[in-house]
């Protein structure tokens, strides 16, 4: 007997009944095939691909009945109605302190202004008319008149001051972020006392005007520039200088401030008698100089310790 035929036959009785057992893990107790053998099958049918691109169009539908949802849709407006009366709420209250709508009217400037104004405070002897212009019993902005007060410039030139300060500092090898911090909190704090004390004697002296806290705010606020100017002064001729430049913008200041303020504190003065009249001009007239002679002082307070 030939060997390799006897282990070929060999082999087909081994595979035979694996064979068997294969075919019949797929058939069911009554011979009925229990799924469609796909061993052989080819490429997926497209049935199969729209069944499964199905699911995530099934998903968006779940999002979409959530969002229609309409517990959802009273939970949203809810939430929206409450934000809204909150933030009516808070721009209410900060407006009972700080008048946030009228701030756009003190930042209402343009180059042309800007110039004209610096101009003014550094040299304020020529210049006649110092009226604020109106419109209608509104005050024009600041951009079409420059005796308006506004608020771009004292803001500018405080900001300025503080990094000349430091500047200052610095070439005194005296600098420090601490110390310059100082510094700022010191000249803001000087300012809001400044403001605080005019407020009680206007109302010590019951003067009647229609200068608001934002007004005296920003007249007091312009002496920053003179200050910057006596500074740079400082730092590139010398103490000389200094002294030179910063005596000259305190008597600009306070020519400034006294033909500026006479009008604002003088106004009502026409409609009262004549006795009270006078008293209360005289009342006045020391108020505008006091307030007009505090500024030189301020300014040679903070700087004179900026120059060795």
């Amino acid at each position: 007997m030939d060997y390799n035929a006897t282990q070929s036959g060999f082999r087909q009785r081994k595979l035979q009944p694996n064979m068997r057992q294969r075919n019949s893990s797929m058939e069911g107790p009554d011979g009925s095939q229990l799924f469609e053998d796909t061993s052989g099958a080819g490429p997926r049918t497209q049935s199969g691909y729209r069944n499964q691109q199905t699911e995530p169009q099934q998903a968006g539908f779940a999002g979409q009945s959530l969002l229609s949802d309409p517990m959802s849709n009273l939970a949203m407006a809810y939430g929206s109605s409450l934000a809204s009366q909150g933030k009516e709420m808070v721009d209410k209250n900060l407006d009972r302190f700080i008048p946030i709508s009228k701030l756009k009217y003190y930042f209402a400037v343009d180059t042309v202004y800007v110039g004209k104004k610096l101009g003014l405070l550094v040299f304020p002897y020529m210049h006649n008319n110092w009226e604020v212009s109106y419109q209608q019993d509104t005050p024009v902005a600041p951009r079409f008149d420059v005796n308006a007060p506004d608020l771009y410039i004292p803001a500018m030139s405080f900001i300025t001051y503080v990094l000349v300060a430091g500047v200052a500092l610095g070439t005194q090898n005296r600098f420090s972020p601490e110390l310059l911090g100082v510094q700022a909190s010191s000249a803001l704090v000087w300012l809001i006392m400044e403001v605080l004390a005019v407020l009680l004697s206007l109302y010590l002296v019951t003067v009647n005007t229609d200068l608001t806290t934002i007004d005296l705010l920003a007249f007091s606020g312009y002496k920053y520039v003179g200050m910057i100017v006596g500074l740079v002064a400082g730092l590139l001729f010398g103490r000389p200088a200094y002294y030179l430049s910063l005596l000259w913008c305190c008597a600009a200041i306070f020519v400034f401030t006294i033909r500026t303020l006479r009008l604002k504190l003088l106004s009502e003065a026409a409609a009262e008698g004549k006795l009270v009249r006078g008293t209360r001009n005289q009342l006045r007239m020391y108020l505008t100089m006091s307030i007009a002679a505090a500024q030189p002082i301020f300014m040679y307070w903070l700087t004179y310790h900026l120059i060795r």
